[in-house]
């Protein structure tokens, strides 16, 4: 999709300054988007805005985009709600909302520490919770039947979807985040708030790298054999690609999408 459908509109994505965030953001970008990045590394996320300034010249330097970044830690609610306001003032009111910032970590269930348990709580669903709230805030209390439509999306997992071994803790809070979007699918439907789930496989990101190098540290198994047993999990052989999860985030942000609401969409090859 490259025709500028989004023009004009703001879209934040946490998460933002690489892997499926930055994926999200340039097709954003390419939509028409005026783009905010949020993410915890400064230097990350000016490489990413630089990036997206660079993309949006190379591409039609002559409608102007706006483009910004703010550093948050999603699990701290006074980051959180700073970062928005700052996000409001620079690129003004904000109608996509992609929850993307996560961390994944794996362990036995009876290795995992409450103190592991409460971190990937924190980030992977109260983060989820706590930019949504933030978002919610300039809501209107009624809308009138010609208003735009606004889009919450959050980008969950197959683990919101199934379980996996090693990674209760990480399905628990995906889970939860699934949980949110069916409710406030239903909150907000008369709102005129989609809020959707995605919800990829094993991506071709940091974080699959990080679960290969663990993988190649305790088994022994060197990188292209531990890369393929990941993606032995998906019919299609094949690791999906940060591409096209963003794909499937911007159908449900794009017009003629508002009626999609509730869903989990799941971007994993025919895992699920």
């Amino acid at each position: 999709m490259t025709r500028r459908v989004l023009a004009g509109r703001h879209a934040v994505v946490t998460g933002g300054s690489r892997g499926i965030g930055l994926a999200i953001a340039n097709a954003l970008v390419d939509s028409g988007a005026n783009v905010t990045l949020m993410a915890r590394d400064a230097a990350r996320l000016d490489t990413a805005i630089a990036s997206l300034r660079l993309r949006h010249a190379a591409a039609d330097g002559s409608q102007a985009q706006s483009f910004a970044a703010a550093v948050v830690d999603v699990a701290d609610e006074s980051s959180v709600n700073a970062a928005f306001a700052a996000t409001r003032a620079a690129n003004g009111p904000i109608d996509i909302l992609i929850n993307n910032a996560g961390v994944a970590e794996s362990a036995p269930f009876t290795k995992t520490s409450a103190d592991q348990f409460q971190r990937l709580l924190d980030i992977n669903l109260r983060g989820v919770w706590l930019c949504t709230q933030a978002f919610a805030t300039e809501l209107p209390p009624s809308l009138r039947a010609d208003d735009a439509w606004r889009h919450v999306v959050n980008v969950a997992s197959t683990a919101a979807l199934k379980g996996y071994a090693y990674v209760a803790a990480y399905c628990a809070a995906k889970h939860g985040v699934l949980g949110l979007t069916r409710a406030l699918a239903h909150e907000w439907a008369r709102r005129r708030v989609a809020v959707n789930a995605v919800c990829p496989g094993y991506t071709d990101t940091d974080i699959v790298a990080a679960a290969v190098a663990n993988i190649t540290a305790k088994t022994g198994r060197d990188a292209a054999t531990a890369r393929a047993e990941l993606a032995r999990s998906n019919p299609q052989a094949q690791l999906v690609t940060p591409e096209q999860v963003a794909n499937a985030v911007l159908w449900l942000v794009s017009p003629g999408a508002e009626s999609i609401n509730g869903q989990a969409i799941s971007v994993s090859g025919g895992e699920i």
